[in-house]
């Protein structure tokens, strides 16, 4: 896309989302991230303590995440903004906290302005399969944030309080 922002990038080169540039660093712990001579992306990384689920392992939430940020800096890397639109995660074996880990992404197929994108989190230096995911991601244009906070201030009450969709009347009030 020609009118494409590039994100800030840490040393190590990984793309950060808006909170993660407040604090200056991935806060799913993500390290490194590149583009290897192949076209697959490989990502350095390690489940903080703070996502700890069970004892010593990741919550699954986690897992979920940082693959959908990795697979999704896939079109990043290629200069393309994307987000998700579906996401599918095969959960292998437990994460374990606080170990080098390592996700490998690559782009299966693209149709029109969709990224068919599949990779596998796994534990270092074995390289035992901890999960696998697959999704799509959606090209969208720098307007696509602006457009959706237009449709969301839309999504306000009269007094400014959010309304109910699902609620019959629309939010609890009356008619």
């Amino acid at each position: 896309m020609t009118d494409f922002l590039e994100p800030p990038r840490t040393p190590g080169g990984v793309a950060l989302c808006g909170a993660c540039r407040v604090a200056g660093s991935c806060r799913l712990g993500v390290t490194g991230e590149r583009l290897d001579e192949e076209g697959v992306a490989v990502f350095e990384l390690t489940c903080p303590r703070d996502q700890e689920g069970g004892p010593h392992v990741a919550h699954g939430g986690w897992t979920a995440a940082v693959l959908d940020d990795c697979l999704g800096h896939i079109p990043l890397l290629h200069r393309v903004l994307s987000v998700t639109a579906e996401l599918s995660v095969s959960f292998v074996k437990p994460v374990p906290v606080e170990r080098p880990l390592e996700v490998r992404a690559r782009v299966e197929r693209r149709e029109g302005r969709r990224w068919y994108i599949a990779g596998e989190l796994v534990l270092l230096p074995t390289r035992a399969v901890l999960a696998r995911a697959s999704g799509i991601w959606v090209t969208r244009d720098r307007g696509h944030f602006a457009r959706h906070e237009t449709w969301l201030a839309g999504q306000l009450g009269p007094g400014g309080e959010a309304v109910d969709a699902a609620a019959p009347d629309g939010g609890g009030r009356g008619r």
